[in-house]
C-alpha cells in the first residue's frame, strides 16, 4: 500500500522558489526523499519516457504539474500522460498561477485529477501543498505500480 512514506512525487515546476517552497513542505513531512523536481516540460517527458539522463527513473505515484512551463507546456506534457496507456493511471495535479476558467475546463478535460491555482503568500502555497500530500499520498488509494 501507498503511503506519503514510499510513494514517488514528480514535480514540475519552473520557478525556483515555489520548487524550493515544495521541496521544503516534503522535507517537514519526512518524504523529500520520495520528490523528484525538475524545471520544464521536456525534462518531465524525458523523466516520464525514462529517456537520456531519465533511464533509470522510477515511474512517479504522483504528478504535480505546472501549466507554464518552459520547453513543452503543462497542457501538453499532461496530454502526452494521458495518451500513454502505462502513465494514465498517475494522478495529475495541477498546480499553476493561473486562475482562468478556460485553463481549468481544459485541464479537468484532459483528465487532470484536481487543479490547484497556487496562493500568492508562501505560508499559503505551504498549506496547499501539505493539503494535497495528506489527500492524495495519506487519504486516497492510488494505483498499485504496473513498473518500476
Amino acid at each position: 500500500m501507498l503511503t506519503s512514506h514510499n510513494a514517488r512525487v514528480l514535480l514540475v515546476e519552473d520557478d525556483p522558489g515555489d520548487r524550493l517552497l515544495i521541496e521544503e513542505v516534503f522535507d517537514e513531512n519526512g518524504t523529500s526523499g520520495n520528490l523528484t523536481a525538475v524545471e520544464d516540460g521536456e525534462l518531465a517527458l524525458d523523466y516520464l519516457h525514462r529517456r537520456g539522463q531519465f533511464a533509470q527513473a522510477l515511474r512517479p505515484d504522483l504528478i504535480l504539474l505546472d501549466l507554464n512551463l518552459p520547453k513543452v507546456n503543462g497542457r501538453e506534457v499532461l496530454a502526452d500522460i494521458k495518451s500513454d496507456p502505462d502513465l494514465t493511471p498517475i494522478p495529475v495535479i495541477v498546480l499553476t498561477t493561473s486562475d482562468a476558467e478556460e485553463d481549468v475546463i481544459r485541464a479537468y478535460a484532459a483528465q487532470a485529477s484536481a487543479y490547484v491555482t497556487k496562493p500568492l503568500n508562501w505560508d499559503d502555497l505551504s498549506v496547499a501543498v501539505k493539503r494535497i500530500g495528506v489527500f492524495y499520498l495519506d487519504i486516497a488509494t492510488l494505483p498499485t505500480r504496473e513498473r518500476t
